[in-house]
């Protein structure tokens, strides 16, 4: 009889996690370029992105107000967002330069890189129909140790507030940090 009370729960909560359809998505598949450059001689570091605490979560973030942040239901992230935005950015970097030196820093070669990227974002989140991405970003040329440092702030409405919408406006904000970066790498 003990073990029937104890089996039945356990049983109910595999046959309904069955029932329900969650689905992973991922932003560390890099955009193609419109257009590269060509830069011979580079080497580009790119620092581990960071995210707010709420990205931290495996759930997907959506803003009730500036001061409440609820989690989907039908979504969840596939990986870890820090990592999947480093590793996207550092392809990216990749394809726009038509270069393969650009790792993640500091590394453990013996050479300095040409350039280094450090990104910080403080909010990427959708909102009333939009999703919102503000962060800063610094380009350092490694042998003048010149930095420029930027703030960056755009917002894209989405098509309705599923999480597939929000997902494909995010994809489409962090392209337009993509590029904004690899501008000030270039100059």
């Amino acid at each position: 009889m003990f073990y029937k009370k104890l089996l039945l729960p356990i049983v109910v909560t595999f046959s309904l996690s069955g029932c329900f359809s969650n689905h992973y998505y991922v932003l560390s598949t890099a955009s193609q370029p419109t257009h590269t450059y060509k830069q011979n001689h580079m080497s580009i570091g790119v620092e581990k992105v960071t995210v707010p605490q709420y990205l931290f979560k495996r759930e997907i973030a959506v803003a009730k107000s500036d001061s409440e942040v609820s989690f989907v239901s039908d979504g969840t992230w596939a990986e870890d967002m820090d990592a999947g935005l480093t590793t996207r950015l550092i392809s990216f970097l990749q394809k726009k330069f038509n270069q393969p030196k650009v790792h993640l820093y500091p590394w453990d070669l013996d050479k300095q890189p040409s350039k280094k990227v450090k990104v910080s974002i403080s909010r990427f989140i959708a909102q009333n129909g939009q999703v919102y991405l503000d962060a800063t970003w610094e380009v350092e040329n490694m042998k003048t140790q010149h930095k420029k440092a930027r703030l960056f702030h755009t917002a894209i409405q989405t098509k309705s507030m599923n999480t597939t919408d929000i997902v494909t406006a995010m994809n489409r904000v962090f392209r337009e940090l993509e590029e904004a970066i690899a501008q000030g790498v270039r100059n």
